[in-house]
């Protein structure tokens, strides 16, 4: 899915002589490791579809992912390859493929130095990675906001004995994906993936910077960043003949934070963002609280309970809507702690100001040596007509995954 443009193919040229250059040395190579991942997933739609072209009840795909890693003997260098693709039997935007990672990294004592295409990941919450802003989001993947297209950068980390600092420099922007007309979870229009817009000039072409300061101290651990660039969420406005949406992609300044505190059995959690430039300047924050009951009832299981509240104050015009403006998250994770790799995770979202709610709910375990079972499923409960959540009021779902591991 990445586009061919000059700078992106430098980046990945780049990238790749420096691997191959690393790997010709008979001084450096020492490690090599491949793994393939295969798998099928059904996606069943109990209600019917609210719009007109939707696909109906079943949705078949299939995906396989593969990582390649080398690492030097000193582990001062090290590469990786993740390729990714998946094949979908009913809506033609989710088939796709993406380099989820294709890097080279450099570690010494206290600098490492990191090009090419990686995935970086901020925050601690679970109902929302609020300040997560690196990454675009795969949402054809899914809308858990849990998988991320491959990023082009340089990271330049350095780490001191009061933090850890990181300079990424973001070449070239990802546009994020939707379903199409007929796929599920969408609005009243599909987005068109050809009509997009920047408010930047260079368009996908600007050069993005981000700034990230990390620390633990005691039972903290604290994060600060920085991000100037071309936003990861699009405007979304309907065209000329109201028969898609339109992307525009504006340029933000962000500030964020990401604090947790560990203290016994219990984390408290904190992001926070303060953004400029889509409309007024808002902030966003979500604030929560973990407590895990270790090995209930004298078995091995432990129980884990979430609890957190969600507000965004943006301006719901000039910038992209968000269905979490005000809303509070409950959820409990289960972890089995067996052989099998069992767990369970389940939460509801309750809007605090129409009521509308949501259920997810997400069990894995591992059914054999290859094969790996997972099933999802969400359902969309007394939603209100004004809430942006009612585009999905009819996409109630159950996902069933197998996924066969080599």
């Amino acid at each position: 899915m990445l586009r061919a443009t000059k700078t992106h193919r430098a980046l990945v040229a780049g990238t790749l002589i420096a691997g191959v250059g690393a790997l010709g040395s008979p001084a450096l190579a020492q490690s090599f490791d491949a793994s393939l991942d295969l798998g099928v997933e059904l996606k069943f739609f109990p209600e019917e579809p609210q719009f007109a072209g939707q696909l109906e009840d079943v949705q078949l795909s299939f995906f396989a992912e593969a990582e390649f890693e080398w690492e030097s003997d000193n582990r001062q260098h090290f590469a990786r390859f993740t390729p990714f693709v998946r094949v979908d039997e009913a809506d033609d935007e989710r088939t796709h493929g993406d380099i989820r990672e294709l890097f080279y990294q450099y570690t010494g004592d206290r600098f490492d130095a990191l090009v090419g295409v990686n995935r970086v990941f901020w925050g601690v919450t679970e109902s929302r990675h609020l300040i997560n802003v690196i990454n675009q989001i795969d949402q054809v993947e899914n809308t858990d906001e849990e998988d991320f297209l491959g990023q082009p950068m340089i990271n330049l980390g350095y780490q001191s004995d009061v933090g850890r600092f990181d300079l990424f420099v973001l070449p070239y922007h990802r546009e994020r994906t939707f379903a199409g007309i007929d796929g599920r979870l969408r609005g009243p229009l599909p987005v068109d993936p050809d009509d997009v817009t920047y408010e930047d000039p260079e368009g996908q072409n600007a050069i993005d910077l981000a700034f990230r300061y990390s620390h633990s101290i005691g039972v903290a651990d604290l994060g600060l960043s920085y991000f100037d660039g071309t936003s990861r969420e699009p405007l979304l406005t309907p065209n000329g003949d109201n028969s898609a949406f339109s992307q525009f992609y504006q340029d933000i300044s962000q500030f964020g934070v990401d604090l947790q505190l560990t203290t016994d059995a219990t984390l408290w959690k904190l992001e926070a963002l303060r953004r400029q430039d889509q409309g007024p300047d808002f902030s966003a924050y979500v604030l929560g609280v973990e407590h895990t009951f270790f090995q209930v009832a004298d078995s091995d299981k432990d129980l884990g309970v979430l609890v957190e509240l969600l507000r965004d104050f943006r301006d719901p015009v000039e910038a992209p809507l968000t269905v979490f403006d005000d809303d509070l998250f409950f959820g409990t994770r289960l972890a089995f702690n067996d052989i099998n790799d069992t767990a369970l995770l389940a939460g509801a979202f309750v809007d605090l100001n129409d009521g509308s709610s949501a259920f997810r709910a997400e069990f894995e375990r591992r059914v054999s040596d290859s094969f790996f079972l997972e099933v999802e499923a969400q359902g969309f409960f007394n939603v209100d007509a004004a809430n942006p959540a009612a585009a999905f009021m009819d996409d109630s779902f159950v996902i069933v995954r197998l996924t066969s591991f080599f």
